[in-house]
């Protein structure tokens, strides 16, 4: 079952390559657009740290890149391999398409979930290591064994988290016709995960840490480079993951139980 869809996955995986690459001009001008919207990013960095005596809420501003590098690394695979595929479900529905997916001998979700992806957004993967270099030459060291090993298994649950926000927010689809404003707000309130988590205080220090765990996909990843996220933090991050997954799960498997295609 496992290898079958390894083969599924890569044989959709060649075919966005091959459709990416039909029109090789756009393939490049679409990749100097990212690099530009990525330039962008660190903009606020730089004005907020020109002002703040290279500290903010205990972080330097080497420590913040390590933030922005996850927050770059995150909006690559959100952009490149989930957006694309799940806003296909929206159409899906509206248009009474989606029972051909049903129908097809495989999981639903994951169908739709490796329906379209956009190859070239994995500069992002590039320029988040980039990003990391110059970090940690800012700081003046560079990251443990363990260190890298802890974010690793935390890049993980933060892409499991941000797949199962996606999928949450998709399913909205098979209740309400136009959820294109709830995918905006939620692509918005990802860039907010581009800081350091201990700037937002009350009432979003609680949403961006448990509701929507922006903390987990980016600051604690970076504590984890920096050799100072505490064990409890880390076991966390993986129940909390494997619940949003879980919860996503069910939600899913209960639209599709109400989807009713277009012709009914």
């Amino acid at each position: 079952m496992f290898r079958r869809y390894l083969r599924l996955l890569k044989v959709r995986l060649r075919a966005s390559s091959l459709l990416a690459m039909q029109y090789q001009a756009d393939f490049l001008l679409d990749g100097l657009i990212s690099l530009f919207w990525m330039a962008s990013a660190l903009v606020p960095l730089f004005v907020v740290f020109q002002s703040a005596q290279r500290q903010i809420e205990g972080w330097s501003f080497g420590e913040s890149l390590l933030v922005i590098g996850w927050f770059t690394l995150l909006q690559g695979i959100l952009e490149g391999a989930i957006n694309p595929s799940l806003q296909g479900v929206v159409e899906h529905i509206r248009k009474g398409t989606l029972d051909f997916v049903l129908l097809k001998p495989a999981d639903a979700q994951f169908l739709v979930s490796t329906e379209n992806f956009l190859p070239w957004r994995a500069i992002n993967l590039v320029a988040a290591l980039i990003i990391f270099g110059y970090g940690f030459h800012l700081i003046g060291r560079g990251p443990s064994l363990l260190g890298v090993a802890i974010s690793l298994v935390l890049l993980g649950t933060s892409v499991l988290l941000l797949y199962s926000l996606w999928i949450l927010t998709v399913c909205a689809a098979f209740y309400v016709v136009k959820v294109d404003n709830l995918t905006y707000l939620f692509s918005s309130i990802f860039d907010a995960a581009r800081w350091p988590a201990p700037v937002f205080r009350g009432v979003l220090a609680f949403v961006f840490t448990f509701v929507i765990p922006l903390a987990v996909m980016t600051t604690f990843p970076a504590e984890a480079m920096l050799g100072r996220l505490p064990w409890t933090a880390l076991v966390w991050a993986l129940l909390g993951s494997l619940l949003f997954a879980f919860f996503s799960r069910r939600v899913w498997l209960h639209s599709i139980g109400r989807y009713t295609s277009a012709s009914s």
